[in-house]
């Protein structure tokens, strides 16, 4: 591995590469901490020692975890990469629903690039909405639980206007960012941005942990957390290969086909999007709750005690349902056997053993049905760990378990997908990569 780091830096334009990632990384973060103007900087670390101390704000917990904790802090970047993540997701659910946005996906290049242009309108409108929602809970004090000290001392409209303004424009320059790392580093440059903001807290949480429970407890989440890495990679890594054949054809005077591949179907074909979308309908009731500001209904009592409540089995029971639901969901909508069956037969390919045409799409909606309940059961069982050892790591604080739930998904994933990245890079170079 060594080696392959130091093939890497000789080459210029691979260095030159992962020299630019690491900068724009760097500004990343560096946006990360510094705060919005407005906002009592002193005020908000003293109520984050406060809910660190106190209550679980779980409501927040997704958008905390992808900017990287900057969210709490309300820094110039608080919203991360979150609303890109949600746009990309309702665009590509709207190619199933509007018949202009299939057209546009089908088209290539050219239609990926509007679709593409869609999402950066529609990030730009969800930011909006989201900075908005945070700053009027944060001037309401709804944020921080029963922290009374000003967040932003100076309410009036026009400084709740800039606070939104400047977070919006944070998401735009995120999003420039993040496409700048696509065309001219290495790797997803999304997926990496989203990579740095979770590990950059893991360190903080590791610790806590050390401090609050000892060395023997951490050594052993350590150890455990690595087995969790290694049983993800195993599970990422895995798939069905389905043969596919096609068969010799003539084009002009060429012969075309006679070869053998293979269509590969990953068990976890949804990713992490399942998480998300559990973790984003799960938070809803308690975001109800809080905006309600009756905290001495049935319903906020109920929502507090039971679904806000990580430790909760009804919790954690709604949560891995929502997650196996969710997979099939994702995976029905992005993956059509029909098409794939009509585009093998189309240039004369088949499974052996199995008819072309609509044959072919029942066997491979078989193979996807019974591949897809052992992918959302390894979804819901990482989601759900943190949950299970809030009382081991929590001791009274507001701790996370480090090694686990869509952090350790992400990281996984996007890892994965940038050592293949340098890997294939090298490769080109006739240098021997990282995966031996």
């Amino acid at each position: 591995m060594l080696g392959a780091f130091r093939s890497a830096f000789a080459t210029p334009d691979l260095r030159k590469k992962i020299l630019f990632t690491l900068g724009i990384v760097a500004v990343y973060r560096l946006g990360a901490t510094l705060p919005s103007p407005g906002v009592s900087y002193p005020n908000v670390q003293a109520c984050i020692a406060e809910v660190e101390q106190g209550e679980n704000q779980s409501v927040y917990a997704l958008i905390n975890l992808f900017s990287g904790g900057a969210l709490l802090q309300l820094s110039i970047f608080a919203l991360g990469i979150m609303p890109y993540i949600t746009a990309s997701i309702i665009v590509q659910l709207l190619t199933v629903v509007i018949p202009r946005f299939d057209q546009l996906k089908k088209e290539g290049q050219s239609g990926q690039t509007k679709l593409t242009q869609y999402t950066r309108y529609l990030t730009i409108g969800l930011a909006i909405l989201q900075s908005t929602g945070i700053v009027a809970l944060a001037d309401r004090g709804g944020m921080f639980g029963n922290c009374d000290k000003p967040i932003i001392p100076d309410s009036t409209v026009y400084t709740l206007a800039v606070i939104v303004i400047v977070m919006t424009a944070g998401t735009a320059v995120i999003m420039w960012l993040g496409e700048l790392i696509t065309e001219r580093g290495i790797g997803n440059g999304m997926s990496l941005l989203i990579f740095t903001s979770i590990a950059a807290r893991i360190p903080t949480e590791g610790g806590a942990i050390l401090t609050n429970q000892g060395v023997m407890v951490f050594v052993g989440i350590c150890v455990f957390g690595l087995a969790i890495i290694a049983s993800v990679v195993f599970v990422e890594q895995g798939q069905r290969r389905i043969p596919v054949q096609y068969a010799k054809r003539m084009v002009g005077r060429r012969m075309y086909g006679g070869t053998s591949t293979y269509l590969p179907l990953k068990v976890n074909q949804a990713g992490v999007i399942p998480v998300i979308f559990g973790s984003s309908l799960l938070y809803l009731p308690d975001l109800i709750s809080r905006l309600s500001g009756n905290a001495d209904s049935a319903f906020n009592r109920f929502v507090q005690t039971y679904v806000s409540d990580g430790a909760s089995w009804v919790h954690i029971a709604l949560y891995f349902l929502l997650i196996v639901f969710f997979t099939y969901f994702y995976v029905g909508i992005t993956f059509n056997p029909e098409e794939r069956a009509e585009e093998m037969k189309k240039y004369g390919g088949f499974i052996p053993g199995i008819r072309p045409g609509r044959p072919t799409a029942e066997y491979l909606q078989f193979v996807l049905s019974r591949i897809t309940l052992p992918g959302s059961l390894y979804l819901g069982v990482i989601a759900v760990l943190p949950n299970f050892f809030l009382g081991i790591t929590s001791a009274g604080n507001n701790q996370n378990f480090p090694f686990g739930g869509t952090a350790v998904l992400i990281m996984v994933g996007v890892g994965l997908d940038t050592v293949k990245q340098i890997e294939s890079q090298l490769m080109q170079r006739n240098y021997e990569g990282f995966l031996r």
